[in-house]
């Protein structure tokens, strides 16, 4: 069982702030983190009850405090969405994630006093922003593709949203120290304000949430060229380069010097392997060696052929075969050992916000390329990872782009 909180309670994350700020993204990355680190995290987006429970298009006055009908309405939904998460946080749930505007003092009081009853432990998470140049790329890039204007003229829809937008600034009231726990993301991520914040998961959701940014830039994933063990089907090991690698190494500089062509346009990164440094060699051009991103250790399996472990250790290839995600190695790693490792890569690979390249091993660019993709962890085992291609992925606000390319000669 993970450490969740204080006393092992439940986390509750409450999301604060005016539209088009960026609550639902953060609450989605947030998600996808804590979700690929092995806690049960789901997302309870009051519009999208909303929209169920109401219906979609509803006009900016719906959305006006001075209209009673839309106002019950609006706490109705708020009130199912709440007592969704709790109910689930009470069975198999680890963090809730609570997305709604929660604009008022009044508002929040409900919301804490109705977790806290239930035992959870409350953060809230506000998402301030003034840029102009932001808040309207939100509305255009984000709002206008949403269920609510949908076939509707996009200057309409970018009229009846800021009007709605209007209607939520009336009222809306900043977080203060006397609400409790609490992170204040301003300016795009640029700057966190931490109060009152206690435990280890919350703690790890200041150091994540100071990382994120919204710049577009590409993360490029390959594997090692074939290496000596891979030719004779042996794991693990710290092997040379086969010839066939050597020129998958030769090949991988071309093609960088055609894309980046710029030495300093890309960060590249690589285990502390022969076969990953040496795959990098040929490049010229500097690369981080990172002992965490080396392959999985095989253990006391170390340099065994996977035909050799079915007949001289059958109980192991069994246990591993019953769970790839779980099974550790004797005196080794498990998947979920690697994705532990794993931690601060991904927390750097947030931080940067040039293209990066990085040069690893199957079972950790399956947890990576996991990670990206909102794969669940105990999925990513069989993630086809093949050698001599470059994944190229495009984190953006609700996915992840991907193309393949194969660069073998």
């Amino acid at each position: 069982m993970h450490i969740i909180g204080p006393d092992n309670q439940k986390l509750a994350i409450v999301m604060v702030g005016l539209p088009a700020r960026g609550k639902s993204y953060t609450a989605r990355r947030i998600e996808r983190y804590l979700s690929w680190l092995g806690y049960r995290t789901r997302v309870f987006n009051v519009g999208q009850y909303r929209r169920v429970r109401v219906g979609a298009q509803m006009p900016h006055d719906f959305f006006n405090p001075q209209n009673p009908q839309g106002e019950e309405a609006r706490r109705q939904v708020a009130v199912e969405a709440l007592n969704d998460m709790v109910d689930w946080l009470g069975t198999t749930g680890h963090v809730g994630i609570y997305d709604a505007t929660n604009s008022t003092i009044e508002r929040r009081r409900m919301v804490r006093t109705r977790c806290e009853q239930a035992g959870l432990q409350v953060l809230f998470v506000e998402i301030e922003c003034d840029d102009a140049t932001i808040i309207e790329n939100n509305i255009r890039n984000t709002k206008l593709s949403s269920p609510d204007y949908e076939n509707m003229d996009e200057e309409e829809a970018v009229r009846d949203f800021r009007r709605r937008i209007e209607h939520y600034e009336r009222i809306y009231q900043a977080l203060n120290e006397s609400e409790g726990a609490y992170l204040r993301v301003s300016g795009a991520g640029r700057s966190v304000t931490v109060s009152q914040v206690d435990g280890y998961l919350a703690g790890r959701l200041v150091f994540f949430l100071m990382n994120l940014h919204l710049t577009d830039r590409p993360i490029l994933l390959t594997r090692h060229g074939e290496s000596m063990y891979n030719v004779t089907g042996r794991i693990g090991g710290d092997a040379d380069l086969s010839p066939a690698g050597q020129r998958y190494a030769h090949v991988l500089a071309d093609f960088l010097d055609t894309r980046f062509r710029d030495p300093d346009s890309i960060v590249i990164w690589t285990s502390s392997l022969r076969r990953a440094v040496q795959t990098a060699s040929p490049l010229g051009r500097r690369s981080l060696p990172w002992r965490a991103l080396d392959e999985i250790n095989a253990g006391i399996c170390d340099g065994m052929t996977y035909e050799q472990i079915k007949l001289e250790m059958a109980g192991e290839y069994e246990a591993r075969s019953y769970d790839k995600f779980r099974y550790r190695y004797p005196r080794g790693e498990s998947y979920e050992d690697v994705i532990a490792r794993l931690d601060t890569v991904i927390i750097e690979l947030e931080r940067t916000r040039k293209p990066v390249l990085v040069i690893a091993h199957q079972a950790v660019l399956r947890a990576i390329y996991a990670y990206f993709h909102s794969i669940s962890p105990e999925q990513c085992t069989r993630l086809p990872i093949p050698l001599h291609r470059v994944l190229e992925l495009r984190p953006h606000a609700y996915g992840c782009q991907e193309v393949r390319l194969s660069l073998a000669r």
